[in-house]
């Protein structure tokens, strides 16, 4: 069995050292094939998997992602109590998570239904082993519940073929409920940072694009370290190397060498902290009297380059009227746009910026 996000490194692909003073380290080597392989994705599923941490580590204190476990608080009713047990038996605040759980995206971006049945064709077998190996890791399981977890988990293993099925449409229900209504604000997050990456590749190659991941990663060389709570060797063996960013996996560093996939590495994209922020102008402000409520709320929208797709969805309206809006505020000085693959991305300028202050401290002083 391969390696896996948090997970315990199997000998196929991970070569285990020693446990040494400070920090537990894995290291992942490159050759040149590797470096020349090195990609980006963005993964829906990956957002999906990795929210339910969230969900479990968020109710014991102060944590970034709390407005949205707020907000998923007053929707859970809307799911079945055995859809989340299942996935809270698959899905554990620390530790090991089933590589079959997060297959990795074919391309830079991917949707959820194409990486569910992803899921739901993994190898049976494997499942078994992966589901297996679960029920007994020492970290994955603390906590109480624990017996009840592993009977839950066994009748998986038992029938890991039947299985498959109330496990994808548990992670569809949670996704529809939990992820899809803020994915595309999600989705923006990430695609500026891989933006944000890319161009830090042009001006200065792959050291300064692995420079500043995650202050628990570090490239020198050939070397890709990451700090773990275990330590390991995992050559990439010319299979390159997969960046996937994701809001959910704050504060840790997600890490897959899973065969025959590419390696890996799931970080926190930059301006994670933007994510959640209230919006400064409101449809009813002074802001909305000049543009319209319309406009207004779209420059609101925009701290995150989005595309038309993604405002739309955000905005709720027809892409082709908010194309309309995106035009004029661009006209305005109010957005700059720029291309990304097969998208054109919208974000706004600093006079946009200024302009939703000020409108923001005039409201404030009328008040």
């Amino acid at each position: 069995m391969s390696s896996v996000f948090g997970g315990v490194p199997r000998p196929a692909t991970i070569r285990l050292s020693p446990n040494r003073k400070g920090a537990r380290v894995i290291h992942l080597h490159f050759t040149a094939t590797d470096l020349s392989r090195v990609r980006f994705a963005a993964s829906p599923l990956t957002e999906t998997v990795a929210s339910l941490r969230a969900l479990a580590a968020g109710r014991r204190g102060p944590h970034l992602h709390r407005p949205w476990i707020d907000r998923f608080a007053g929707r859970a009713d809307r799911l079945r109590e055995r859809d989340l047990d299942l996935l809270r038996a698959l899905v554990r605040p620390e530790g090991y998570i089933p590589d079959f759980l997060l297959p990795p995206p074919g391309r830079r971006s991917s949707t959820f239904a194409d990486a569910l049945a992803q899921v739901a064709d993994a190898d049976p077998a494997i499942v078994a082993r992966e589901l297996a190996h679960l029920a007994a890791h020492r970290i994955a399981q603390r906590g109480p519940g624990r017996e009840d977890r592993r009977a839950l988990l066994q009748a998986l293993v038992d029938r890991p073929d039947a299985g498959l099925g109330p496990v994808t449409e548990a992670l569809e229900a949670y996704h529809r409920v939990a992820i899809a209504p803020v994915w595309p604000r999600i989705d923006a997050l990430l695609n500026d940072d891989i933006a944000y990456r890319l161009d830090a590749l042009a001006d200065g190659g792959v050291d300064r694009m692995m420079s500043n991941l995650h202050p628990s990663v570090t490239f020198a060389g050939e070397t890709l370290s990451v700090v773990k709570y275990y330590d390991g060797h995992a050559d990439c063996g010319g299979r390159g190397l997969l960046l996937v960013p994701c809001a959910f996996a704050w504060p840790d560093v997600l890490v897959r060498t899973a065969q025959p996939e590419p390696p890996s590495i799931s970080y926190s994209p930059r301006g994670l902290g933007r994510l959640w922020a209230e919006q400064p102008a409101q449809a009813g402000s002074a802001l909305a009297g000049v543009l319209g409520h319309t406009r207004a709320a779209l420059l609101a929208q925009l701290d995150l380059p989005m595309s038309t797709s993604q405002a739309a969805t955000q905005m709720a309206l027809a892409a082709p009227t908010l194309s309309v809006h995106l035009q004029a505020l661009r006209a305005a000085g109010l957005l700059t746009s720029r291309r990304a693959g097969r998208q054109v991305l919208y974000a706004r300028t600093e006079l946009g910026e200024r302009l939703l202050s000020e409108a923001g401290r005039a409201a404030v002083s009328v008040r």
